[in-house]
């Protein structure tokens, strides 16, 4: 009886760490994310000869956003993403792309080996519970919505428009990332017994014809990665940004792993299309 006592308490007292950290973890991103708009509004209200600079660097290097441009640059950025296999047969962009190919083939043939691993352990419940799929959709549609309206009522074209930006790459990310598991039906970790066979997963997934509930590659990943590098980029101005978008998207797409939606060669993919789509495509000069 005092084991079973004992243990209950020791059960009540995880339970209670797991809520506090839970909520320490929403509370830290709700203020990471909402420190660059703040920041953003203490530039503004700076000098103009201080916002010149700034104005000036901007216009330079990332074309004009509205929301009467917006479908024209998405259909232009898709033009260009599709395009893009031409060019490396031209000879340009190999590098990258020879590098990322590899990389994730590399991770593909890895992928049997080190995924099981997430199916066993137990030490990512209280992650999973906070990081889960419908969390960090809610997260990502959120960070952008707060930038639009707060723009909007604050008369601050420059959040409006890293929120369309970042809508924009999200956008252009979820087409590719569609289309890419329309082909490969690959199925998800989740998908496969315990001691099922982890390497014969391309092509097998037949559960719809929208390829939604297929994995590679990773969604989420795209999206978090496509929206900070959107972020990261509009207000590299404050050094710590980087550092925080990068790491929150960082942090949803290894949850993509814990919660065995995906292996890891679709979560490298997914941060790779991600941020290539929105830094040379999305904000490339114009």
């Amino acid at each position: 009886m005092w084991i079973r006592t004992n243990h209950s308490a020791k059960s009540l007292r995880r339970r209670g760490i797991r809520r506090c950290w839970r909520l320490c973890c929403v509370a830290c991103l709700g203020s990471a994310f909402w420190c660059p708009l703040t920041g953003a509004q203490e530039v503004a209200q700076t000098s103009p000869a201080e916002a010149a600079p700034r104005s000036s660097a901007t216009a330079g290097t990332e074309r004009e956003v509205s929301w009467h441009s917006l479908p024209r640059n998405f259909l232009q950025d898709q033009k260009d993403v599709w395009l893009f296999p031409m060019r490396v047969a031209q000879g340009r962009h190999w590098l990258p792309t020879l590098a990322v190919t590899g990389a994730t083939a590399g991770l593909i043939a890895a992928d049997p080996h080190d995924t099981p691993y997430f199916r066993r352990t137990a030490r990512f419940e209280g992650f999973n519970d906070v990081f889960s799929g419908r969390n960090t959709s809610a997260m990502m549609a959120c960070v952008p919505s707060v930038f639009l309206v707060v723009g909007y009522f604050r008369h601050d074209s420059y959040a409006e428009k890293t929120a369309l930006l970042a809508a924009e790459a999200y956008a252009d990310s979820a087409v590719v990332d569609v289309v890419m598991k329309m082909t490969t039906r690959r199925l998800r970790p989740s998908d496969i017994p315990p001691n099922g066979n982890f390497s014969d997963t391309f092509f097998n997934n037949h559960k719809g014809f929208s390829g939604t509930s297929t994995s590679f590659p990773s969604g989420h990943a795209a999206a978090a990665f496509s929206i900070a590098t959107v972020f990261a980029h509009r207000y590299r101005q404050h050094r710590w940004v980087p550092w925080v978008a990068y790491g929150i998207a960082s942090t949803i797409a290894f949850s993509r792993l814990t919660t065995q939606a995906h292996f890891p060669s679709d979560v490298f993919l997914g941060a790779a299309l991600g941020y290539s789509i929105a830094r040379f495509d999305v904000l490339r000069p114009r």
